[in-house]
């Protein structure tokens, strides 16, 4: 089985891999939306936690190669982002009564610039 580079996936097509980010953080926002009802189980803000870290670390891994042809500030800006988000993520399961707005605020916003 061959395994290719998230890079060399978007060389090859760039609009669907827009498409894959887009519905990536569309997932990573409906996980959030559910682990922030006020009924939402530890099991459901884990699940949103883990995507949305999990996501961010792919999207790191790209930014940060030097094959990635975004600009280098913007580049380091949303490493920031990234790295903000995971942060956040681990904060969250660690303090159950830690509201999930600014993670949905952030990736929102994001998610909304890929389009």
């Amino acid at each position: 089985m061959y395994q290719f580079s998230y890079a060399e996936i978007l060389d090859d097509a760039p609009e669907i891999g827009r498409q894959r980010e887009l519905a990536a953080f569309d997932r990573a926002l409906d996980l959030l939306h559910i682990a922030g009802r006020p009924d939402a189980a530890q099991k459901d803000r884990q699940a949103a936690a883990s995507f949305l870290q999990n996501l961010w670390a792919v999207l790191i891994d790209d930014l940060c190669s030097p094959d990635n042809a975004l600009p280098e500030a913007l580049r380091g800006d949303l490493v920031s982002v990234g790295l903000w988000s995971m942060r956040e993520s681990g904060a969250v399961l660690s303090t159950p009564d830690r509201s999930l707005a600014a993670l949905i605020e952030v990736n929102t916003s994001v998610r909304d610039g890929l389009r």
